[in-house]
């Protein structure tokens, strides 16, 4: 018998969804709580484990044949031992598009609307003016144009900034996109551009690549944004780069630490903004993810193309390429 193991935030109705489509399966709602020990046993998992898990030995019993990430970042699972072995991977690349980019959009108007600040001044309930910047018809660069960065650059175009993005794969440009360049030209897109978002994912060619010198060449009254993977920047740099006003500010859904610790410097500076990586959280997050996860178990079993599939699990997201099926394409949810 199949054995599913599942670990997101589901209900009763989701497990009955995944019933229906695989109903000689047995399905196991492991939570966090068991996560670690009922994956050694699982033929499909599905879920993002946020607890310590033994990749290596669950490699080695040789019984899982299927991850299922219900997070559009891999690094939680794509350990080298997952990535040697033919274990299939697929991703959710898509499916929380629309929660990350609006949180991303939400985090950069407050932080050009000066809102924090007029926030503070509302608690000591004090009616004073402050300077505010203009997100209208400003220069975004998107680092990373998968299913969150093309989202992004949809909404934005309605806001008639200029958008410049990059990214490994770049192809299929949209017409309200500047331009779409290749990933060894994000030094032109960091000097460009007035806001830089990040929205790629983190692997061994991009931990780091905001670092200090990629910091120098951002404009100073530049914003830097991460709503992908603390790790992606070199917190120290960032940090030193704000104290020293060589970078006007910066927003953040993830940082590295995560959390960060109670001492950081980023804390108590007026022109920061942390929020403890909630970007994908929202109301239809476990449909979406169920509704993803039964397509691609209905696709597993008539041996279809899985939708998201990592064909090279180094890159650790599903590739824009001849033959590859997207979320984003296939669903507008």
């Amino acid at each position: 018998m199949t054995r599913i193991v599942l670990c997101y935030p589901i209900e009763p109705k989701h497990l009955a969804q995944i019933a229906a489509v695989a109903p000689e399966a047995e399905i196991i709602d492991a939570g966090q709580e068991r996560i670690a020990q009922e994956l050694v046993a699982a033929d499909i998992f599905c879920g993002h484990p946020k607890v310590p898990v033994d990749w290596d030995g669950v490699v080695r019993h040789g019984r899982l044949r299927w991850i299922q990430s219900s997070a559009a970042g891999m690094d939680h699972c794509l350990v080298p031992s997952v990535v040697a072995s033919d274990i299939a991977v697929t991703s959710a690349s898509g499916v929380l598009s629309d929660q990350v980019a609006e949180h991303t959009i939400a985090l950069v108007t407050a932080w050009c609307r000066s809102l924090p600040a007029f926030f503070r001044a509302q608690q000591k309930k004090e009616f004073i003016r402050l300077p505010t910047r203009d997100l209208h018809r400003s220069t975004v660069g998107i680092v990373g144009f998968g299913g969150v960065g093309r989202r992004l650059a949809k909404i934005l175009s309605a806001l008639k900034t200029r958008i410049l993005a990059t990214d490994m794969f770049p192809v299929d440009k949209p017409d309200y996109v500047a331009a779409l360049w290749p990933a060894d030209r994000l030094a032109d897109l960091l000097v460009e551009s007035d806001i830089v978002i990040l929205s790629l994912p983190l692997n061994e060619m991009t931990r780091g690549i905001i670092d200090a010198r990629a910091l120098t060449r951002m404009k100073p009254q530049g914003l830097l944004v991460n709503v992908a993977r603390g790790p992606l920047v070199v917190t120290d740099d960032l940090v030193r780069a704000l104290q020293a006003g060589k970078l006007a500010g910066a927003v953040m859904d993830v940082t590295d630490p995560e959390p960060l610790p109670p001492d950081s410097a980023l804390w108590e500076m007026p022109n920061v903004i942390i929020t403890p990586h909630v970007g994908g959280q929202g109301g239809l997050r476990a449909d979406n993810i169920t509704r993803m996860f039964c397509e691609n178990l209905r696709r597993w079993k008539a041996g279809e193309p899985l939708v998201n599939y990592l064909a090279d699990k180094r890159l650790g997201f599903p590739m824009r390429v001849p033959g590859s099926v997207l979320w984003g394409d296939i669903c507008d949810c």
